[in-house]
């Protein structure tokens, strides 16, 4: 006599959720993982995002947002008609493009000639001395920016007045705050900016290069063949990153090189908010030309990544 009842037959669902469960419990130190992430993101990234609200109230700091008067798209209208937004915001598109056009290429040729080093030593060395500037803040830059640059002990200076030209007083010069600043930041943060590419070059098979060598590919056309496709998806992500924070140059930098003398040709967004929101206390204004670089962004880097997608395949999403 048998007296084993038979198995119990689950239905889609059960089974669904019992997969489900397994999975859950395999994998979840990983998921353990993400969460002090997720907690970063919710407490610093999207619950601020609700204080955005101030940009269409005259904010008080006293009454709080709940008893501030809502008055619309004044801020934004401000914005628009202030007499010095028109050559702030062309500062900032300025600066950003020259970044763009001189300073984001920068790090992609660096790695590419320090993949072609073959002594390990000079390669590693190199390296060492390029990191280095990365981690000094904008405040030794700064000084040694304007001590370089000095009319009297610059060694710029120095060398100009070596070779029979007269000093030069940078940084009371308007005409060079822009080239000063994008070239400042390329020497500050090219070294560490090869390291993604570093990476993305470090993923390539060999054997295309021993291919390329049978076929009698010189050192400049296994770059143009091999190694710039190879990194050509990296620089497009990257690359649409960039475009999407066009109006965030950072405050630091020319914040620490700014003065009154080129402030026409150096007050950007970032500058401006601070002068008027934390020393002026015109919160709600200052909010809402965040708001405006936000949107600006995001139009940008949609409009950007359709594009990419179209014409090389590589997209953000």
């Amino acid at each position: 006599m048998n007296t084993h009842s038979p198995p119990v037959k689950l239905t889609e669902s059960q089974t669904r959720n019992r997969s489900r469960s397994r999975y859950w419990i395999k994998y979840w130190q990983i998921y353990a993982m993400i969460i002090p992430g997720f907690i970063y993101f919710i407490l610093f990234k999207y619950i601020p995002i609700s204080g955005s609200i101030i940009a269409f109230q005259d904010y008080n700091l006293y009454t709080g947002i709940w008893k501030s008067p809502f008055v619309g798209f004044k801020h934004f209208e401000t914005l628009f008609t202030y007499p010095e937004f028109l050559n702030i915001l062309t500062n900032t598109i300025l600066i950003s493009m020259y970044q763009l056009v001189f300073g984001f290429p920068a790090p992609v040729l660096l790695a590419i000639l320090l993949n072609e080093v073959r002594k390990m030593w000079f390669k590693r060395s190199i390296q060492t001395i390029m990191y280095l500037p990365h981690f000094l803040s904008w405040v030794i830059v700064g000084g040694l920016v304007i001590n370089v640059l000095s009319p009297n002990y610059g060694i710029v200076n120095d060398l100009l007045n070596f070779f029979g030209f007269e000093r030069i007083f940078f940084m009371q010069k308007p005409e060079y705050f822009r080239s000063i600043v994008v070239w400042s930041g390329i020497w500050k943060e090219v070294g560490w900016n090869t390291i993604i590419y570093l990476a993305a070059l470090a993923s390539i098979n060999p054997e295309l290069y021993e291919a390329a060598d049978v076929d009698g590919a010189g050192r400049l056309r296994k770059i143009i063949s091999i190694t710039l496709p190879a990194l050509l998806p990296t620089i497009m992500v990257l690359l649409l990153i960039r475009i999407g924070h066009i109006l965030d140059l950072g405050f630091e930098q020319v914040y620490i090189l700014l003065n009154p003398i080129v402030t026409a040709k150096g007050q950007i967004l970032d500058t401006y908010i601070y002068s008027i929101g934390l020393l002026g206390g015109q919160y709600s204004y200052t909010t809402a030309i965040g708001i405006f670089k936000s949107v600006v962004g995001l139009i940008l880097i949609l409009g950007f990544n359709r594009i990419s997608k179209k014409l090389t395949g590589q997209s953000l999403f």
